[in-house]
């Protein structure tokens, strides 16, 4: 049974709900690090190694940031045959790990690499699991073994970690977080483990890993755990409610989604959960590694430029044009997109619009990949608009890169958008956001006002096409009004939104479990 987003409410069990706590608005001071304090996170994935979307940007960045404050840091990821065949530097360590998956013993081939300064990245190896051509499935769904995979993948990260005891255990996302219900279900398995304080990060709560009780197995707990207070829901096992249900801190990706969560709207079933554990549920904007986006050292960019000198991102429009076959007019606004072809991010939306939106003058761009019917969905569209709308269905990061420099607006009319960066990289690079007013887009896009001169994007409400395409309206009217195109394009460059401040806030968290 593959993971499924479920549609009812999980009931709670009647604990008073407090307000999340937006950690990120504090004063941008250096904390004074734990010596030695030691944090080890397990993901899915970690750019540059795997990436699917933000989750990889994230954890490829943050554990970064919290070693220049001081933090010693390991990473814990799946041995993917991408990464292994992506040219890193990586080597396997002759130490091989029994793990305990049902009633049997699975080997992992412990390899290793380094990130950052100092920062070990341990990869678990076991091709049967993670030797495939995609990270969690392909254009026609999820691996049917997914709940194997991904319980292999905890059950090695805590053997590892035995090894090398940390004082935090980071997991993000539901692939990661039965790492911390094990570790507090099955504690007598791991010992050295028990002084170690657990955080698990909400990037999207949309996706929680759920499979059906049949699979209950493959956990190697005893039955007793499986009841709505710990990991059953609905008759099905719940991943990500394990994490969320054991971890002594919550965590996700915006302030804004930290509330959201709590309700029946967002909460995707678990808002009842989210409200139990409202006293330990932190909302941490993520940041963005302007290492790697910024226009003024972007190697993948036809001219770098920076809010000084403009006139670069004039060549990238002309190349962005060029690559896609549009006319090349610096006076069309180009309108571009680089996003997962899901409903989350507004898809249906788009087909409801497009239409319309095509009728303006203007042209349109995308890459992107996910679902078959959208994916056919942007081929039509383009066969249909030749010259005016520009496709490719595919992962490419130069291609991102093209058009977050090329683009004159920068489209995310997401249903639910927990964090988000794409965002925030568009606004370094002059590109002006269109957003919904959800989750982190409204934590981070503030609508421009021509009469006050500030603002660096525009926002629409109602998941609504009339809302949308008015939103929409008044970026391309703005368009054509040059010295206050040039305005918005200052504020939204002007823009920081760099890790250095969520990291402080990591650490600030990190010590209050360690004191507590």
């Amino acid at each position: 049974m593959t993971a499924s987003r479920p549609s009812r409410r999980q009931v709670g069990t009647g604990t008073r709900p407090r307000a999340a706590k937006p950690v990120t608005r504090r004063r941008a001071t250096r904390p004074a690090t734990r010596p030695g304090l030691h944090v080890a996170m397990v993901a899915p994935e970690i750019a540059p190694f795997a990436r699917t979307g933000g989750l990889g940007d994230v954890l490829g960045a943050l554990p970064q940031a919290l070693e220049g404050l001081g933090a010693r840091v390991s990473l814990i990821m799946p041995a993917y045959r991408t990464t292994l065949q992506g040219g890193h530097r990586l080597e396997d360590t002759d130490l091989r790990l029994q793990i305990p998956v049902s009633n049997r013993v699975e080997e992992a081939a412990l390899w290793r690499g380094t990130v950052g300064k100092a920062i070990t990245l341990n990869l678990i190896r076991a091709d049967s699991y993670f030797g495939r051509d995609h990270l969690y499935g392909g254009p026609d769904g999820d691996y049917p073994d997914n709940a194997e995979r991904f319980v292999f993948l905890c059950r090695a990260a805590l053997e590892t970690l035995r090894r090398d005891p940390p004082h935090i255990l980071h997991a993000h996302d539901w692939q990661s977080a039965l790492a911390i219900a094990l570790l507090k279900a099955d504690a007598q398995r791991y010992p050295e483990l028990a002084a170690t304080k657990t955080v698990l990060t909400v990037h999207n709560a949309g996706y929680q890993g759920i499979f059906w009780h049949l699979d209950w197995h493959l956990l190697d707990l005893d039955w007793s755990w499986f009841t709505p207070k710990y990991l059953e829901f609905f008759g099905k096992i719940n991943l990500l409610k394990g994490g969320l249900v054991f971890a002594d801190a919550v965590t996700t990706v915006s302030p804004t989604y930290a509330e959201e969560l709590k309700t029946p709207e967002q909460g995707s079933g678990l808002e009842g959960v989210f409200q139990e554990r409202a006293a330990d549920l932190y909302g941490i904007l993520n940041g963005a590694d302007y290492d790697v986006w910024s226009p003024e050292a972007d190697a993948h960019i036809a001219q770098q430029y920076g809010p000084n000198s403009l006139a670069g991102k004039l060549a990238c429009k002309t190349d962005l044009q060029r690559s896609f076959g549009l006319r090349e007019d610096p006076r069309v606004p180009v309108v571009g997109m680089v996003t997962r072809l899901a409903a989350q991010k507004g898809m249906d939306l788009l087909e409801e619009t497009l239409g319309s939106l095509l009728s303006r003058d203007l042209q349109f761009v995308l890459l992107g990949t996910g679902e078959r019917r959208y994916m056919e969905f942007f081929e039509v569209l383009q066969a249909r608009y030749p010259g005016k709308v520009g496709v490719r269905l595919a992962f490419d990061d130069g291609v991102a890169h093209k058009i977050t420099a090329g683009a004159d607006i920068f489209l995310m009319p997401s249903r639910y958008e927990p964090g988000g960066l794409s965002q925030i990289y568009s606004m370094k690079y002059g590109t002006i956001p269109v957003v919904r007013a959800t989750g982190g887009l409204k934590d981070t896009v503030e609508e421009f006002d021509p009469a006050s001169g500030k603002g660096n994007g525009f926002l629409f409400g109602p998941y609504e096409g009339m809302a949308f395409l008015q939103a929409v309206d008044r970026a391309l009217s703005l368009f054509h009004r040059e010295e206050e195109w040039a305005r918005v394009m200052q504020n939204a460059m002007a823009a920081d939104f760099t890790w250095g401040r969520s990291a402080r806030a990591y650490l600030d968290l990190y010590q209050k479990l360690l004191a507590g």
